[in-house]
């Protein structure tokens, strides 16, 4: 099948943003162009990620990036980012959230969990939302919209993409209908692969197979086009051995259920020990790290954050908080470990150990910034922030589970977001958002949307200007 313009595949934010982008640019120019969007789910599962993220985007209220951003990106990576990918993502930003506003986004200026975190804005109902106005605005330019479509490899003329292959996820009698969609381009905006168990076991280790998905649309993103690209000779970024994770309620079926309020008390695992600096850095600093250190480190891959009523004093504590179910709740330590079943004896010796090396000033405690209050208990780690001890009922726990979000690994692109290979660009090949192999040790904190939206607008337009015609 021959189809004269785009093919994108992934219908989140990055995918929209390419097939909304090319076909007004296009327009602009008053030239026809062709653009499908395709997908793996149907209508209503489709999107990834997208659909279920509260869609943070690290700018200020007036659409301007924070000074020193591109200098904090390459800081944050150990140096090994692209400086010129943040550069121009921070260039086309502003523009990036107004041309969503134009398009009927409303945006707010969501409070921080409880400590200071960098600024941010936040679509109101969050990728949902999100999603709902850039399909209606495909639509309006009637882009078409393919679902059920697996990818599972790139189709290839003289060195350059000339389309797609794929299968059916709608089986026809007990099969999957195979199909090689021809285009003119490609834009690939399908998203890494942590819903792979073997690239997750291969990559970060076996444990990492067994992960918990942050959200029922983590899955979907299986690292098909990862892996296509690959096979079509992209080079691969990104640090293959990360991934951006969460800490969970593992009570809690809902999407994100975050308990946050880790920093405040201490995490135990189910033996009665800490393992962790719960207060080494701000919440956004570490919450990563925990749940690596749940997920290969702890026996069953679960522990629990407990804290005292200290707790209930901090002002909106509930901000950190996103699980629906309750923390279990005890008059006392002994109550508390025979609640949750950690041996008592252990949980008493850890929590006494601490409270006994608690020697600073409490009242210098501060929940909305690193405030130094530390101690280092005899045979555990340190707390380096809020330390205070646990003294005062109720006691408070949640049992906690690491929860992946999105992988690193991914695709190299340059900043106009084409496939790069050993000679340089793939031509008709493009990519933007997760499947991009951008980040490095942990994840930039509210950057995966913004990411996602620039250069998928970015990919788009340039799939259009190198040559894509109607």
């Amino acid at each position: 099948m021959k189809h004269k313009g785009l093919w994108v595949v992934g219908q989140g934010a990055a995918g929209l943003s390419a097939a909304i982008s090319a076909k007004e640019a296009a327009q602009e120019m008053g030239q026809p162009l062709s653009v499908s969007l395709l997908d793996g789910q149907s209508e209503p599962h489709s999107g990834g990620n997208t659909r279920w993220s509260p869609s943070n985007i690290r700018l200020q209220p007036d659409f301007q990036v924070e000074p020193g951003f591109v200098a904090s990106m390459l800081a944050q990576s150990g140096g090994r980012a692209d400086a010129a990918y943040f550069e121009q993502l921070a260039a086309h930003a502003p523009d990036t959230a107004s041309w969503l506003q134009g398009l009927g986004v409303t945006f707010q200026s969501p409070p921080y969990y409880l400590a200071k975190g960098p600024a941010r804005i936040q679509p109101v109902g969050g990728g949902a939302a999100l999603l709902q106005v850039l399909r209606q605005r495909a639509r309006q330019l009637g882009i078409d919209f393919v679902q059920h479509f697996r990818l599972t490899g790139l189709l290839t003329d003289q060195g350059r993409v000339s389309g797609v292959e794929g299968v059916s996820t709608q089986m026809v009698q007990g099969q999957g209908q195979t199909s090689s969609l021809r285009a003119d381009a490609v834009v690939l905006a399908c998203g890494g692969f942590q819903g792979n168990a073997h690239m997750l076991a291969k990559h970060l280790g076996q444990a990492a197979a067994g992960f918990r998905l942050i959200s029922p649309g983590t899955g979907h993103n299986d690292g098909a086009g990862i892996r296509a690209a690959l096979a079509a000779g992209a080079l691969p970024s990104g640090d293959w051995q990360g991934a951006h994770a969460e800490p969970v309620d593992a009570r809690s079926q809902q999407s994100a259920p975050v308990v946050l309020v880790y920093p405040f008390g201490l995490v135990l695992n189910t033996l009665g020990q800490r393992f962790f600096d719960e207060g080494a850095a701000l919440m956004h600093e570490t919450w990563e790290a925990l749940s690596h250190e749940l997920q290969t480190r702890c026996p069953q891959g679960r522990a629990y954050a407990i804290a005292d009523a200290a707790l209930l004093d901090i002002p909106d504590y509930q901000r950190a908080i996103r699980s629906e179910v309750p923390p279990i709740q005890a008059d006392s330590l002994t109550e508390l470990a025979e609640a949750i079943g950690v041996p008592t004896p252990a949980l008493l010796a850890t929590v006494q150990g601490f409270n006994a090396a608690c020697s600073g000033d409490v009242q210098r405690f501060d929940a909305s910034r690193t405030d130094g209050l530390a101690c280092q208990p005899e045979g555990q780690p340190p707390k380096s922030n809020w330390a205070r001890p646990l003294v005062r009922a109720p006691f408070l726990a949640w049992p906690l589970q690491g929860a992946l979000v999105y992988t690193f690994g991914g695709l190299q692109t340059d900043v106009q977001a084409r496939v790069l290979g050993p000679q340089g660009p793939i031509a008709g090949l493009y990519a933007a958002g997760e499947i991009t192999g951008h980040f490095y040790g942990v994840a930039p904190n509210s950057v995966a949307m913004l990411r996602a939206l620039v250069f998928g607008r970015i990919a788009g337009r340039t799939a259009f200007e190198d040559g894509v015609s109607g």
